[in-house]
């Protein structure tokens, strides 16, 4: 928790593992607005390692690269929006959503956040840092490799260690994304993705919640999360 919230274990389910496809084929779909040909392409070949990583099937990354290109002879458009609010227990709550239809999206928002409060927007966006986001793990073979040195020489503003459930989260300024993304790999890391995202400025510590309260909050980013038009969860809370 705290940069961006993930749901446990969504990775074992297989409704879950659904719902990981339709969320990066979107992300493909705008990628590949820019060119089908990863190789001229770095943000589109960023994506299609990520699909790569969760066994997203090729016929589903390739129809989601022609959509996006242009090349299927089928129109694609998604509005991003930005909704803003509290979680059960004023735990402030940013929803990322890419939507075909916003008039389907934003009831469907106001239904999902009765349990918490949704804000105006600007309620809580200013308790959050828009901030490049580049997740990346040691290349095999490095050796030596220190993700503190490793930021530092590749510009980024700050680092999140790698811990046994995740790899180290390297922060920028949201100009420099590329910039540092191409640069970390000569001080031995792998980009597993980068993107553009909100860091809390004050999370609140989740021991600080007692446990049926940490559980609603859980259960109420979950069903966000669990909502198709819903891209990414950025929550005020840290473990």
């Amino acid at each position: 928790m705290g940069a961006q919230w993930k749901a446990k274990g969504k990775e074992l389910a297989a409704n879950a593992r659904g719902r990981a496809f339709g969320k990066l084929s979107k992300d493909i779909m705008i990628a590949a607005r820019n060119g089908a040909d990863p190789a001229s392409n770095a943000r589109l070949r960023l994506v299609m390692e990520q699909a790569r990583k969760i066994s997203m099937p090729k016929e589903t990354l390739d129809r989601a690269i022609k959509k996006g290109a242009g090349l299927s002879g089928e129109a694609v458009h998604f509005e991003h929006v930005i909704y803003e609010g509290f979680a059960p227990h004023q735990v402030a709550v940013m929803v990322e959503c890419l939507t075909d239809n916003v008039n389907r999206t934003a009831p469907e928002m106001r239904v999902l956040f009765r349990k918490g409060h949704l804000g105006t927007s600007g309620s809580v966006a200013w308790d959050f840092d828009h901030v490049g986001m580049i997740e990346a793990e040691p290349t095999a073979g490095a050796t030596g490799v220190d993700a503190e040195l490793a930021a530092i020489e590749a510009g980024a503003q700050d680092f999140e260690a790698a811990d046994e459930n995740s790899n180290t989260l390297f922060l920028t300024d949201p100009a420099d994304l590329d910039l540092v993304s191409r640069a970390l790999a000569a001080q031995g890391f792998t980009v597993l993705s980068a993107k553009l995202g909100y860091k809390p400025k004050n999370p609140v510590p989740a021991e600080s919640l007692s446990a049926a309260h940490l559980e609603e909050v859980e259960a109420f980013l979950a069903a966000i999360d669990a909502n198709d038009d819903v891209q990414n969860v950025y929550v005020g809370l840290v473990a």
